[in-house]
Order: structure tokens, then C-alpha cells, then sequence
């Protein structure tokens, strides 16, 4: 279960009655979007609430009589998916700004300017954000704010989402540390071992991320390591 202090109301209200569970915001959020979260990772208290500000829980006669069951899990996923969450006002502008953070930071990371090969600036992308008056929602997953998000940034500014395929060739001393670190830092479509004792892969990495993977490269064979460009994936 998630602590207290993290958690906000989901209330369902039906038959003139009130039902109330205690829920961590983003993972509501996920279970509303069908994806498979345990109940019990995303409440605070396993117990349905009649009002949870005082703590008095909703009687069993009454759940049945809306739910048709006492099951806790049952009931608790019916009141995510159908009812409201409420969140204070700080709590929300805590999640939009940490999201708003994440589809920068993504945006920034895997899209450029086709024009010039190049990633936007977090902050250009921030500018075009404002400008395109991009609303986040709190209880949207950050895969659906990206999709929205670059949606309105395209009538602004250039941009696409982009991949890079390069071919990496690792030096025999180097090569086994390597392997580890680039295979945490990129998609491996495939890998050899030479034997010279050298090893050559081709991955794939987001085109917003080459001066990252390079500066990964360069600190791990002292620059030593063969990259070559192969082609660009839109």
C-alpha cells in the first residue's frame, strides 16, 4: 500500500450513498487508462469509505446493495474507474508540473527539428508549449500528454520523433565494460564478438540523445570507440 500522506480521494456516489477509497493519484490514473495495477499497490487503506476525511467506513449492506459484493478489490476499481478524484490544489499543480517536466524531458529526448537534424532545447520546447497553451492533465498518462503535446507543438515549430542507427565498434581492452553500459543506453538490434577479442554492435537510439550517447561512449574508451551513422527512422 502506498503512505498516507501520498494518498487522494476517489468517490463514487450512487443511490444517494457515498463510497470512498484512498488512492495514489497516478496510479488512479493508469487503472482508468485499463492498464493492470493491484489494488492494493495503488490505495492507502484497504477499506471503502463512506466519507474517509472522518474515517467511517461504508457498511456491508450498503456496498452490496450498489456493488452486488463486499470484495474490496472489486468495489475499489469500480470507484477509481467511474468516479471523480479528488485532488487539494497543491497536490495538483505537484503532478501537472511533474508532468509537464516528464513530456519535456521526453519530448527533448526523442523528437528534432527535421530541418536541421537536431533536438529542441528543453526550454524551446517549453516556450512552444505556452504558446500552444498545452493543458496537462493530472490524470492522463505521460504517453497520452506526449501524443497531445506534440499534436500542438507541430502547427509551431518543426518536429518529429526520430531514431538513429549507428554502428559501434569497441576496442579488446574496453570491451567488456562497454557491452554493460551500452546496453543500459540503447536499443541492441544486434552484436558480435571479433576475434581480436573487439566487439561491434548496431543500435538504436533516440536522435535527441546522440550527444549523451557519445559522451557515454567517450568516457568509457577515452575515445577510443568506431561509431558510424547508418541511417535515421522516423
Amino acid at each position: 500500500m502506498i503512505p498516507l500522506d501520498n494518498a487522494v480521494v476517489a468517490r463514487l456516489e450512487r443511490h444517494g450513498l457515498r463510497f470512498e477509497v484512498l488512492v495514489d493519484p497516478d496510479k488512479a490514473a493508469l487503472i482508468r487508462h485499463g492498464e493492470e495495477i493491484t489494488i492494493e499497490d495503488a490505495v492507502a487503506a484497504l477499506h471503502v469509505f463512506e466519507s474517509a476525511s472522518h474515517a467511517s467506513r461504508s457498511s456491508d449492506e450498503d456496498l452490496l446493495k450498489v456493488f452486488k459484493t463486499t470484495n474490496f478489490d472489486e468495489i475499489a476499481k469500480v470507484i477509481i474507474k467511474d468516479g471523480e478524484i479528488h485532488l487539494t490544489s497543491e497536490q495538483r499543480r505537484q503532478i501537472v508540473e511533474e508532468k509537464r517536466r516528464k513530456v519535456i524531458s521526453y519530448i527533448a529526448r526523442n523528437a528534432v527539428n527535421p530541418q536541421t537534424g537536431l533536438p529542441h532545447p528543453p526550454q524551446r520546447i517549453e516556450m512552444a508549449m505556452e504558446e500552444a497553451r498545452v493543458n496537462i492533465d493530472p490524470f492522463k498518462n505521460v504517453d497520452v500528454l506526449v501524443k497531445e503535446t506534440m499534436k500542438a507543438l507541430r502547427p509551431l515549430i518543426p518536429i518529429r520523433f526520430q531514431e538513429v542507427r549507428l554502428a559501434v565498434k569497441i576496442p579488446p581492452l574496453l570491451a567488456a565494460k562497454a557491452f554493460s553500459d551500452i546496453s543500459g543506453a540503447a536499443t541492441m538490434e544486434r552484436d558480435e564478438w571479433q576475434n581480436d577479442g573487439s566487439w561491434i554492435c548496431v543500435v538504436r537510439i533516440p536522435a535527441g540523445a546522440q550527444s549523451e550517447f557519445y559522451e557515454l561512449l567517450n568516457r568509457i574508451t577515452k575515445g577510443e570507440a568506431d561509431v558510424k551513422i547508418l541511417d535515421q527512422i522516423y
